[in-house]
């Protein structure tokens, strides 16, 4: 919020410490960005010349433009997708792991089902099918859920933290997306497992 120097100082308490007309911040606008790099050099010369700092001396201010934290915020900004990548990445593996252990255990259980199955005239592909859907459908639960807690923490930080908050229905949709191909990767060597049984071997297991 910006006010006059003299009702901040009344009003708000605020630049009493500081002598005379002295200021701690000066806030300038340029009118064009290609202005700023000048406008820069000369609020720095303007500068020196009030404070009379000596030739070859060192500033005791500092002069900074809008143009630099952006150049600060671009670099660190593949930092950032690189370590969220990451997390993502480690999350998927742990959440295919527990997706292939589960229907590992799945066709384990279900052998005698398998080779009645097998028995009664169902193919290999529909065994694999079979299994293949059902790791689907466990990793769009999971996906769910986590949508559903994303949005659920969104919504709680623009409510309590009064945050300005986006929720992009796109990545929800490529969150599902990942979801559906985390379940048919992992989910396919057990459902191939359960393809290959032999139904007079599978019958005996109980």
């Amino acid at each position: 919020m910006f006010v006059p120097l003299s009702a901040a100082r009344s009003r708000l308490n605020v630049g009493k410490g500081y002598r005379g007309n002295l200021v701690r911040d000066i806030t300038l606008k340029v009118r064009s960005a290609d202005l700023l790099e000048t406008a820069e050099q000369e609020v720095t010369d303007l500068l020196r010349v009030r404070h009379r700092i000596r030739a070859g001396a060192p500033d005791d201010f500092y002069v900074r433009n809008v143009a630099q934290y952006l150049k600060a915020r671009a670099k660190s900004e593949p930092t950032m997708s690189l370590l969220l990548a990451a997390v993502a990445g480690i999350s998927l593996l742990v959440g295919g792991i527990g997706i292939m252990n589960i229907m590992l255990v799945s066709v384990a259980e279900r052998t005698h089902e398998v080779g009645l199955r097998m028995a009664v005239g169902a193919r290999r592909i529909d065994v694999l099918v079979q299994f293949v859907t059902e790791a689907m459908a466990v990793s769009l639960i999971g996906g769910a859920i986590g949508v559903a807690l994303g949005l659920g923490g969104l919504l709680a930080a623009a409510r309590f933290g009064d945050w300005p908050v986006l929720i992009s229905p796109l990545s929800a949709v490529i969150a599902m997306g990942f979801a559906v191909i985390i379940g048919i990767f992992f989910g396919y060597y057990p459902a191939h497992k359960a393809s290959r049984l032999d139904p007079i071997v599978a019958l005996r297991r109980e």
